[in-house]
């Protein structure tokens, strides 16, 4: 019982920043068109790294998600440099778990955390382009999206809705409730002042954190109740910020797809530079910013204090997010189900994609694939991993198309 109101209360504080996150969110994917980015990346240079972080740091794209968005911008003649920045930049951050972080953590790490992602994008471009100076470009030439008519003001509207609160909800909605069952658990069972056992050791503690953040699956705003949770169990501020930086930005799949597409070098660059930029923050942090700044304690006076209207509002906020965290878990299936039944044809051929987790996945695959003049309409399952294909596309055809930017083509069905 108890572990259920911990995991209230810091869903609790989360929910209204939440909502007002994902609506930015929805309100970023429709207003700034992905074709945009790849107009100013393609240079090997510094300015190509600073627009990748910059159009990085605001994108509300998911650690699963800017994988194959990253690798679609490097099939269009973005630079290596610029797509290690933007992987590094985009997951650890985002409109959404700014917000987040501020509605938990505060002003200060809500600041820090963008700023130090940042630095060590920036950082990273640059190696990655000194390491890969003499290497070509890749450059696919592909065709403007099929789907370009110009939106209403309702049908914008409309998709902003349907951006923010469905498919971002479908894409974080169980790494955020994961993370709260995580910090449930840790403030439950880990006992208080745990990290004195590490002496003041903050270094050791970072490493221990690279070596459980790295490999680990978890979105920039489900890491947040996990870094708190450990934060009133005596964690330094500045290993949180290692697990906030290290977690989102790097898993498993992620640098599997880094290091097949874009080479060992780079991908021995990307990880090498991101704990490089996590550790010096994280120790600019302990070492030289005020104790003060980042108290978590209040937080745990305020998650009991349950008078005034506001606490009243949190609640009604935390029941919608509730709402719609259950629709997209429970229904997402469903209405796959039903736009293919919708759109069946027995002249549409099915294959079968592996490594697609999030709807960002699903829309660079139907994007890659539409974009095949032998292809003309595409609809992805994403539950099933299958794409219906109407046309007469070769399996050559749609295994380039797929693979090049970092999926797994298992044949027709």
């Amino acid at each position: 019982m108890e572990i259920i109101k911990i995991i209230f209360s810091i869903f609790n504080e989360m929910s209204f920043y939440l909502l007002l996150g994902f609506l930015f969110a929805g309100i970023l994917h429709v207003l700034v068109p992905q074709q945009l980015f790849s107009k100013y990346l393609s240079k090997n240079n510094w300015v190509s790294v600073l627009y990748a972080t910059l159009f990085g740091i605001p994108l509300p794209l998911c650690s699963c998600g800017v994988i194959p968005t990253a690798m679609a911008l490097y099939k269009e003649g973005a630079s290596k440099g610029s797509v290690i920045s933007f992987l590094i930049a985009t997951p650890q951050t985002g409109v959404d778990s700014i917000i987040a972080t501020y509605s938990l953590l505060g002003l200060p790490f809500a600041i820090i955390r963008p700023v130090a992602a940042f630095f060590t994008s920036i950082f990273a471009g640059l190696v990655t382009n000194i390491f890969t100076l003499k290497e070509n470009n890749v450059k696919v030439s592909v065709q403007k999206n099929k789907d370009n008519q110009k939106l209403s003001f309702n049908q914008k509207i409309k998709k902003v809705f349907q951006y923010g609160y469905v498919e971002m909800m479908e894409d974080i909605g169980k790494m955020l409730l994961f993370g709260l069952v995580i910090a449930g658990l840790i403030a439950y069972f880990v006992p208080d002042n745990f990290f004195t056992i590490f002496k003041g050791n903050t270094l050791l503690t970072m490493l221990l954190i690279l070596v459980v953040a790295i490999p680990m699956y978890v979105c920039a705003t489900g890491s947040i109740p996990i870094a708190i949770a450990l934060m009133m169990k005596g964690m330094s501020p500045g290993t949180a910020l290692v697990l906030l930086m290290a977690g989102p930005a790097a898993n498993i799949a992620s640098m599997m797809v880094i290091g097949k597409v874009l080479g060992k070098k780079t991908f021995i660059v990307y990880l090498i530079t991101l704990i490089i930029g996590a550790i010096c923050f994280g120790l600019f942090i302990d070492n030289f910013l005020p104790a003060s700044w980042f108290d978590v304690s209040k937080f745990a006076m305020t998650a009991h204090n349950h008078n005034g209207g506001f606490y009243c509002f949190k609640v009604i906020c935390s029941f919608i997010l509730f709402a719609l965290l259950v629709n997209s878990i429970l229904f997402k299936k469903n209405r796959e189900e039903a736009e293919i039944m919708e759109n069946n044809s027995t002249n549409k051929i099915a294959f079968k994609i592996n490594g697609m987790s999030c709807n960002h996945c699903k829309n660079n695959v139907t994007k890659v694939i539409s974009n095949l003049k032998s292809v003309k309409d595409v609809i992805v399952n994403l539950s099933e991993g299958i794409a219906y294909v109407d046309g007469n596309p070769t399996d050559e055809e749609i295994k380039t198309a797929v693979e090049a930017i970092g999926f797994e083509f298992k044949g027709r069905i």
